[in-house]
């Protein structure tokens, strides 16, 4: 039994590592629709094609996500008008997405924020918990993916989406 075990749990951990460095090609980007704050309808397949797309599943409630956030906003400011999109996945429930619109506004937050209360989207690009990060290549790919949030894990961030601007 331990033979078999074994290989598999070695499996495991190698596929959870590798889709957390986020290596170029291994994973086509799943489309998904949703609303902004304004109730437009963002469809990720219309945004793919001019540069790196950062994706970034949060949550009002959970402070890694606001600490990281409010540095994806300098990331944000200084790269959109190169081709950077980003886009703020709130994963706030129906007892809590109220507060989203009110947050979002008090933090002076210019990305788009994308409302997925029942958090179907996030369950597409496996985001069990918050803060949970995903960079799109032009190309529609996922390129990088991390869970969790440490200051200075936003720099991996601003090195991705440099890179991906260059090519």
């Amino acid at each position: 039994m331990k033979k078999i075990l074994l290989p598999l749990f070695l499996f495991y951990f190698c596929s959870i590592a590798f889709s957390q460095t986020g290596s170029e090609g291994i994973r086509k980007a799943p489309n998904f629709k949703l609303e902004d704050l304004s109730g437009e309808t963002v469809e990720l397949n219309g945004e793919i094609g001019d540069g790196p797309i950062l994706l970034s599943f949060w949550a009002t409630w959970c402070k890694p996500c606001i600490e990281e956030l409010n540095e994806y906003k300098k990331i944000y400011s200084e790269y959109k008008d190169n081709g950077f999109k980003m886009f703020a996945i709130s994963t706030d429930n129906e007892k809590t997405v109220a507060k989203v619109k009110p947050f979002v506004s008090s933090k002076n937050f210019e990305f788009p924020v994308l409302l997925d209360t029942n958090s179907d989207v996030a369950r597409l690009y496996y985001a069990q918990s918050m803060p949970y990060s995903v960079i799109i290549n032009k190309e529609g790919f996922i390129v990088y993916s991390h869970l969790g949030y440490m200051r200075g894990d936003e720099e991996n961030v601003k090195n991705k989406v440099s890179e991906l601007l260059k090519d």
